[in-house]
């Protein structure tokens, strides 16, 4: 009882110490990120708060995987360090009799990971999805504060305009600057504008101004004036409101239809799972203490690891996806293969065998079942 308590408490100390730390290392990160997308136009800047919650929700199989996987690291590594394991070893404990502790403390976090992949990550990315949608189908001239230059979502126009309604969809005294695919450079400006719905496009309704086109190679200009013009702002509504991301589809739609893309989404959430059930085991197989290394050496080999099998994870996902493999073929070559080498590998440390002992019982075994033959 004192073993498994013990260890159970240490381990708990500090994966929340860790977690901690990784949850504000990545909150800060995603925060850079946000801000980018809102000065972009992509992101509504008064949403900001929303959508940075709904993406760090979205990273924390990811972040409790890792927080995993760096406490039991740590935990046994300072045991190593400290001694510990030499009374544990002296006081008939083995390596192996760690599995039990350490996966009474593991399961529950490897329950919600599991459950966080399949139903929180989609719906994370749903949110996510639909509040960038529903900002990019509010006219350009809504998302423009009074005063102040802006580009529109596709980065190819720069607004300017002083407005003087509530609701965004008016404006006064607008100046459009806009490049063409063929170099074009347009100069708009107008007294007044409003934003209308023609058959399912955004369009902003310009009145009484001026237009000046500048040709690609400013050989040639340009100029005309109108009472009223009709040029689109934004995308059509089919196209806002169009196909639904692979990230925020649903388990089960993945599930029901199994093509190669789908596939390729399911293999992942699937591969999250069981990658955080993998690095209980890699942590117990490959920990050691080394008074020399330090901590350095376990959080170098921690990090790799974790980044070399996340990559694979990745990869995998888009092999899939493009029909180079199986999902059964590469949940099989990636996680299987990974199990198998961390049993034997802990089951090695367990019974404190070499590669020349294991040669060794191989060339027994062989000569017995010969002379059981003969």
């Amino acid at each position: 009882m004192l073993f498994h308590s013990s260890i159970r408490k240490e381990l708990a100390r500090s994966f929340g110490a860790t977690l901690v730390v990784l949850f504000t290392i990545v909150l800060t990160m995603l925060l850079i990120r946000t801000l980018g997308l809102a000065s972009r136009g992509s992101v509504n800047p008064e949403e900001i708060m929303l959508v940075l919650g709904y993406t760090v929700l979205g990273r924390m199989p990811t972040i409790l995987t890792l927080a995993l996987f760096i406490a039991i690291v740590f935990t046994l590594s300072r045991m190593y360090r400290d001694s510990e394991m030499i009374i544990w070893f002296a006081s008939g404990r083995s390596l192996g009799g760690f599995m039990g502790p350490v996966m009474r403390f593991a399961w529950p976090i490897l329950l919600v990971i599991t459950l966080m992949v399949f139903f929180v990550w989609p719906w994370a990315n749903q949110q996510t999805e639909d509040l960038r949608n529903r900002f990019q189908r509010r006219g350009d001239l809504e998302r423009i504060a009074p005063g102040q230059f802006q580009e529109s979502s596709s980065g190819r126009r720069v607004f300017f305009i002083d407005k003087d309604t509530a609701d965004g969809t008016e404006g006064r005294n607008i100046f459009i600057s806009s490049m063409d695919d063929d170099g074009r450079e347009t100069i708009t400006s107008a007294r007044s504008g409003r934003i209308e719905w023609i058959d399912e496009q955004q369009m902003l309704m310009l009145n009484n101004g001026q237009r000046l086109e500048i040709a690609a190679d400013q050989s040639s200009l340009r100029v005309s004036e109108f009472e009223e013009y009709g040029t689109q702002v934004g995308e059509s509504a089919a196209v806002v409101g169009g196909v639904q991301g692979l990230k925020a589809r649903p388990s089960w739609d993945l599930i029901r239809d199994p093509n190669r893309a789908n596939l390729g989404e399911l293999g992942w959430r699937v591969g999250m799972a069981l990658t955080a059930f993998n690095f209980v085991l890699i942590a117990l197989a490959t920990t050691a203490g080394n008074p020399r290394a330090g901590r350095g050496g376990n959080l170098f080999f921690t990090l790799f690891a974790f980044v070399f099998y996340y990559n694979l994870l990745n990869l995998g996902q888009s092999w899939v996806a493009k029909g180079l493999v199986s999902l059964g073929t590469f949940m099989v070559l990636l996680h299987g293969v990974v199990f198998v080498l961390a049993l034997l590998w802990l089951a090695k440390r367990h019974n404190n065998l070499t590669l020349r002992d294991w040669l060794h019982a191989w060339r027994n075994k062989g000569k017995s079942a010969w002379e059981a033959q003969a």
